[in-house]
């Protein structure tokens, strides 16, 4: 997605907690056709969230299979509510071959539904030679794989325009207090400082996350994403009150409470680095990269750069990660070719694909650095193999989708409600606790 770490100056993208089980089970392999056209005439129909600029360069990897293999591909976008959209094609005898899925939750949702194939012998062997054992973890439910892990996404990333901050004559900050000021700095020189695209929920947990992993630390982290820790406790009121120190502060964020909550995620990037700009700074994942340089012209590393988020505090910088898992349905019509699908998207031929269109990171360490088209990403991508047991996968992402999910509903709806107003953090607390524990029960 646009759909989830320690301080690397390039950044790093990964998911790692506590290496987990190794996958068993799985379904006879399934040839991807070694370019012999062995599913000409088949269809795998594909369900992912990705829109925009994201499903155009999805298309060119699906397109290469289609060359590699013969099969036809038919791609729906599903918007942020992948859970509900998916549950009901499956309900209504439609169900997708294939779902790019976004977050941990929904995976797991979907292998205890009973809805998931695993993954076939080829697609684990191509998994454990060419990821870290983390991936095959948070792909992986009781010990069976079913998800393949073909985009991460570094979420610890603050883009901005080096023209802006070099006319407001500041430098990268390190700190939170410091991004305060500078974007108060940049605010002064006639732009706002910050786009923020409260339109879409999800954006608004990145911000918190990334503020909680700092300044609460890493083992709250890991209890606040499990619900063995509550919503109410001071840890999450101090991150909301932090947090709410640059919403409410309309020199800050552009158009203010009321314009970042009619701001989408494209058009969050595009008010920093399209042609008429309101504002010097955009906080998003590394697919920004991918929006800037494909929609606005923008080169990545000169007129479009990001540092690291700062620490918060006395903390560490965060590196917070997600990803999206190819997942085959066993309600879909031609599962026996999807599952030739997720064995070419675990290939760095596959990933090599998207890796040239920018605007991604794959946890394929077989992946040539080289097939990057700007030395940022590749910094960054190089660093997503080597990352530590600091890195933390997206909060919102590991919580049942009720909660963490879906749009209007859950976290996504109630830090959209604090982003309109930040006046009552331990109010906001209270509202986030009642729905997690609704949702963690279900």
């Amino acid at each position: 997605m646009m759909r989830r770490r320690t301080t690397l100056l390039t950044g790093c993208t990964a998911l790692v907690l506590a290496l987990g089980a190794t996958a068993c089970g799985g379904s006879e392999p399934v040839s991807a056709g070694g370019g012999d056209k062995a599913l000409n005439g088949q269809t795998v129909s594909v369900a992912g969230v990705w829109s925009g600029t994201e499903q155009k360069n999805f298309q060119k990897v699906l397109d290469a299979f289609t060359a590699k293999t013969g099969a036809k591909t038919q791609f729906t976008s599903t918007g942020d509510n992948v859970s509900t959209v998916v549950g009901s094609k499956i309900e209504g005898g439609n169900a997708p071959d294939v779902v790019m899925v976004p977050q941990v939750g929904v995976l797991q949702q979907f292998a205890k539904n009973g809805w998931l194939q695993p993954l076939s012998a080829t697609a684990q062997k191509s998994v454990t030679a060419g990821f870290a054992p983390v991936w095959k973890n948070y792909g992986s439910v009781d010990g069976t794989l079913y998800g393949l892990y073909f985009k991460a996404a570094h979420k610890s990333t603050v883009w901005y325009s080096p023209d802006a901050l070099d006319q407001a004559g500041v430098k990268p900050p390190a700190t939170f207090d410091d991004l305060l000021k500078a974007g108060r700095a940049v605010s002064d020189s006639g732009l706002a400082a910050f786009s923020v695209a409260g339109q879409d929920g999800w954006t608004l947990t990145d911000w918190f996350e990334n503020v909680y992993l700092s300044q609460a630390g890493p083992e709250k982290y890991d209890a606040l994403a499990a619900h063995r820790l509550k919503w109410t406790d001071p840890s999450v009121v101090q991150a909301l009150g932090t947090l709410g120190t640059l919403f409410k502060d309309k020199e800050l964020v552009a158009g203010g409470q009321k314009g970042a909550l009619n701001t989408d995620f494209p058009g969050s990037v595009e008010k920093v680095f399209g042609p008429k700009p309101e504002a010097g700074m955009v906080y998003e994942g590394d697919f920004v990269a991918g929006v800037a340089k494909d929609q606005f012209g923008r080169a990545i590393g000169e007129d479009a750069d990001f540092f690291p988020f700062p620490k918060v505090g006395a903390g560490q910088a965060p590196v917070v990660s997600g990803g999206d898992a190819a997942v085959v349905l066993k309600d879909g019509k031609n599962h026996q070719a999807g599952m030739a699908l997720v064995e070419y998207l675990a290939t760095p031929e596959a990933a090599a694909v998207w890796a040239g269109a920018g605007g991604f990171l794959s946890p394929n360490k077989k992946l040539d650095l080289a097939s990057y088209g700007d030395d940022v990403t590749r910094a960054t991508a190089k660093s997503l193999v080597e990352a530590g047991d600091s890195v933390r996968f997206d909060m919102s992402d590991q919580a049942p989708a009720a909660f963490g999910g879906t749009k209007g509903a859950g976290e996504w709806k109630i830090l959209q409600d604090f982003l309109r107003d930040p006046s009552d953090p331990k109010a906001t607390a209270g509202r986030l606790e009642a729905a997690a524990a609704k949702a963690y029960q279900g």
